[in-house]
C-alpha cells in the first residue's frame, strides 16, 4: 500500500468512526473522495490552520455537504483547532462538528453547504470575488491577491437547477480560479442514478465554457495530481475534473451501492473495512506518522509570512492601495463613512422629491458609491427596472476590475453567488430582482440569514402597485415570509429618505442580510425633522403625532404611509401615525421605545400595508384592524387595484372609526 493511500485511508477511518458512533450521517461520500482530498490538500491546497481567516488563502468549499465528516477530517488531520473529540461530536447537540458543514462553527469551514447546488454556487462567487479584487489590486510584480476555489461536488449537486444556473455565468466570466472535482459515482440516495441523471456532464460544462478534464480515476493519485496541474496551468476558464470513484470505498459489502449514502455501516462492515484497508487502528486513533504526513501548519505558516513579505514589498510602492485593500479585506468602511452618509441623507431630505423608491434606491447607490467603492452590484436582467445601475458601474464581464455583475435571468444563482461574495471578503455585494421572484431566491437568502453575512438584496415592483403584469408579478405574501426569516432584515421605505436611510442600514449591517423592498410608482416626500430622520434607523418611529394622546395608532409602511397620513388628517379623531419600515429593527429596539411609539394603552390600532394581513397581528392587537389584501391581485392600472381591493384613504378612515 502507497503512504498516500494509507493517509486517504485515515480520511476514510475518521468518517466511517464519526458516522457510527453518532449513528447517523453520510460516510460513502468522504470514503469515496478521500483519494481526491490527500492529493489536493497535501499537493496543492494553500492554507494556514493556524489562522484560518488568512487572506489569500485558497477557498475549499464541500458543495456535497451531507460528506461533512471528509471536511472535519481534513480539517483535523492538517492541524487547525478541530480537535479529535471534536469528531467524537458529530452531529450532537451544541458541537463544532453538525450534521453538515455550518459557517462560524469550525474553523477553515468557508460556508454552509448542504442544500445542494449551492456549494458550487458560492465557489463561483468566491471566484468572482478574487478575479475581482486581484484586478482592482494587483500590480505589475505585486500579485497580492492569487488563490484558487476548489470545489467538490456529487451528482445531485448537478441535478439542481441552481449549479446550471451559476456555472454558465462562471464560464462567461472566465473565472479560471475555479476547480471543480465531480465525484462521478453513479450513485444518490435512491440508488443508481442513471434512471434520472443521464446528462452529457461534461459536455454541458465545455458548452458553459469551461475545460473539461474528463474520465480521470478519482483512486489514482497520479492521475489526479496530473489533472490538477492541468486545471492550474488553465488561466482563461473554470476546469472540471470528473472523477469516477466508488461510493464507500474499502467497504466490501456497501461500496458501490447507496446503502451507504447515508446511514452508518455497521460495527460488523466497520470491521471488515478495517481489514480491507489494513488500517489497524482503534476507533478515532490516528498514529503519528499519519498526522506527521498531514500536517500544514508550518508549511501553512511559512506560506503566510512568505505573502507578509510580498504585501509588505507592495505596501511600501503602493501604501495608499495597501491600506484601502486591508481595510476592504477586513470588511470595514471608510473612517468618515457614516458622516458622510448622513450627510447624503440630510441633501435627500432637503430635495423633499417624489419619486418611485425604486429611483430613490439608484439615487441612493449613486450617492453612496463615492464612499463604498466596495460595491459589487448586480441585477437578474432587470437592471432597468431595479434601477441598479449608477454613474461609476462598470460590468465585470467587460473589465475585470469593474463593479457591476450582468446576473442574467439567474434569480437563485445570483442571490448565491452573492452569498460566496461576501464570504470571500472585500466588497459590499447586492443584487436584485423584482419581489415577486425573491421566491426563486428563498433559499439562498435564508442561507444568507443562517450565516449572518452581509448580503443586500434590493427588491421592486412591491405590491399590486406594478399594475397590469398582473398576479404573476404583484407580491402579496413575500414582504410578511421574508421578514419571518431569523437574522433578517427587511425594509420597506415609503419615500426617498427612508429609501436612503435603508441602503445605510444595510450596509452597516454585518450581521445578517438585507432586503430592501421598493416601488414601482411614485411615493410622495414625508416632511421631517432631523430627529426623526435620525429615528428611522430604529425600524418605526412616529411620523405625524396626535394632539396629546392618541384615539388611535396608525402603523404603515411604504406606499401605503400616504393613506394613512391622508386618512390622521381628515379622521375626526386624534391619530398618531407610525411609519414602520423595518419591523424586524423595530423588533430588536429596546422596551421603553417600542411603548414611546407604540403605548400599550392605546389599543385603537390600524396597520396598513398591501400585503396579507395576518403578519400585522402582534401590532394592532385583537382590538385593531389591517387594511391589506388577503387575495391574489389583478392585471390593471395599478389605482383601479387599490380601490379594487379596498387600499384606500377611505378605508383606512373606516378602520380607525371602527377601533376608535
Amino acid at each position: 500500500m502507497s503512504n498516500r493511500r494509507h493517509l486517504a485511508n485515515a480520511v476514510r477511518a475518521l468518517a466511517m468512526d464519526g458516522v457510527q458512533k453518532a449513528n447517523s450521517g453520510h460516510p460513502g461520500a468522504p470514503m469515496g473522495m478521500a483519494d481526491i482530498a490527500e492529493v489536493l490538500w497535501n499537493d496543492y491546497m494553500k492554507h494556514n490552520p493556524t489562522n484560518p481567516k488568512w487572506a489569500d488563502r485558497d477557498r475549499f468549499i464541500l458543495s456535497n455537504g451531507h460528506g461533512s465528516m471528509l471536511i472535519y477530517s481534513l480539517l483535523h488531520l492538517t492541524g487547525y483547532d478541530l480537535g479529535i473529540d471534536d469528531l467524537k461530536q458529530f452531529r450532537q447537540l451544541h458541537s463544532r462538528t453538525p450534521g453538515h458543514p455550518e459557517y462560524g462553527y469550525a474553523p477553515g469551514v468557508e460556508t454552509t453547504t448542504g442544500p445542494l447546488g449551492q456549494g458550487i454556487t458560492n465557489g463561483v462567487g468566491m471566484a468572482l470575488a478574487e478575479k475581482t479584487l486581484a484586478a482592482q489590486f494587483n500590480k505589475p510584480g505585486h500579485e497580492i491577491v492569487d488563490h484558487n476555489t476548489y470545489v467538490f461536488l456529487g451528482d445531485g449537486c448537478l441535478m439542481e437547477g441552481i449549479s446550471h444556473e451559476a456555472c454558465s455565468l462562471a464560464g462567461t466570466l472566465g473565472l479560471g480560479k475555479l476547480i471543480a472535482f465531480w465525484d462521478d459515482n453513479g450513485i444518490s440516495i435512491d440508488g443508481h442514478v442513471e434512471g434520472w441523471f443521464s446528462d452529457d456532464t461534461p459536455g454541458r460544462f465545455e458548452s458553459y465554457g469551461w475545460q473539461v478534464i474528463r474520465n480521470v480515476d478519482g483512486h489514482d493519485a497520479d492521475e489526479i495530481k496530473a489533472a490538477i496541474e492541468t486545471a492550474k496551468a488553465e488561466s482563461g476558464k473554470p476546469t472540471m475534473i470528473c472523477c469516477k470513484t466508488v461510493i464507500g470505498f474499502g467497504s466490501p459489502n456497501l461500496a458501490g451501492t447507496h446503502d451507504c449514502h447515508g446511514a452508518a455501516l455497521g460495527h460488523d462492515e466497520i470491521a471488515l473495512v478495517r481489514k480491507e484497508l489494513g488500517w489497524e487502528h482503534e476507533p478515532f486513533e490516528i498514529p503519528d506518522d499519519v498526522y506527521a504526513g498531514w500536517d500544514n501548519k508550518d508549511a501553512g505558516a511559512a506560506a503566510e509570512s512568505d505573502w507578509d513579505a510580498r504585501f509588505a514589498a507592495y505596501a511600501a510602492e503602493y501604501p495608499a492601495e495597501a491600506a484601502e485593500y486591508t481595510r476592504r479585506i477586513n470588511n470595514e468602511l471608510s473612517a468618515n463613512w457614516e458622516a458622510d452618509a448622513d450627510a447624503f441623507i440630510a441633501d435627500v431630505a432637503a430635495k423633499g422629491e417624489t419619486i418611485a423608491s425604486r429611483k430613490a434606491s439608484q439615487n441612493a447607490i449613486e450617492g453612496l458609491a463615492s464612499i463604498t467603492p466596495e460595491f459589487l452590484g448586480g441585477s437578474a436582467d432587470l437592471a432597468g427596472s431595479n434601477l441598479t445601475l449608477w454613474s461609476g458601474a462598470k460590468p465585470v464581464v467587460k473589465d475585470p476590475a469593474g463593479n457591476y455583475v450582468n446576473y442574467g435571468v439567474r434569480e437563485f444563482g445570483m442571490a448565491a453567488m452573492i452569498n460566496g461574495v461576501s464570504l470571500h471578503g472585500g466588497f459590499v455585494p447586492y443584487g436584485a430582482t423584482f419581489l415577486m421572484f425573491s421566491e426563486y431566491a428563498r433559499n439562498a437568502l435564508r442561507m444568507a440569514a443562517l450565516m449572518k453575512v452581509r448580503h443586500i438584496e434590493v427588491f421592486t415592483h412591491d405590491s399590486i402597485g406594478l399594475g397590469e403584469d398582473g398576479p404573476t408579478h404583484q407580491p402579496v405574501e413575500q414582504t410578511a415570509t421574508l421578514r419571518m426569516i431569523p437574522n433578517m432584515d427587511v425594509w420597506r421605505p415609503c419615500d426617498a429618505v427612508e429609501s436612503a436611510v435603508s441602503w445605510k442600514a444595510a450596509i452597516m449591517n454585518q450581521t445578517g442580510p438585507s432586503s430592501l423592498i421598493f416601488s414601482r410608482q411614485n411615493l410622495p416626500h414625508q416632511d421631517r425633522t432631523s430627529e426623526q430622520i435620525k429615528l428611522i434607523e430604529r425600524g418605526g418611529y412616529i411620523l405625524k403625532d396626535s394632539e396629546g394622546t392618541p384615539d388611535a395608532i396608525i402603523i404603515a409602511t411604504g406606499s401605503e404611509i400616504s393613506l394613512a397620513m391622508e386618512a390622521a388628517a381628515a379622521s375626526d379623531k386624534n391619530v398618531r401615525v407610525v411609519s414602520m419600515p423595518s419591523t424586524n429593527t423595530f423588533d430588536a429596539q429596546d422596551a421603553d421605545y417600542k411603548e414611546s411609539v407604540l403605548p400599550s394603552s392605546v389599543t385603537a390600532r390600524v396597520a396598513v400595508e398591501a400585503g396579507v394581513t395576518g403578519f400585522w397581528a402582534k401590532y394592532v392587537g385583537l382590538n385593531g384592524k389591517v387594511v391589506g389584501i388577503d387575495t391574489f391581485g389583478e392585471s390593471a392600472p395599478a389605482g383601479e387595484l387599490f380601490k379594487l381591493f379596498g387600499i384606500t384613504t377611505e378605508a383606512v378612515i373606516a378602520a380607525v372609526n371602527e377601533v376608535a
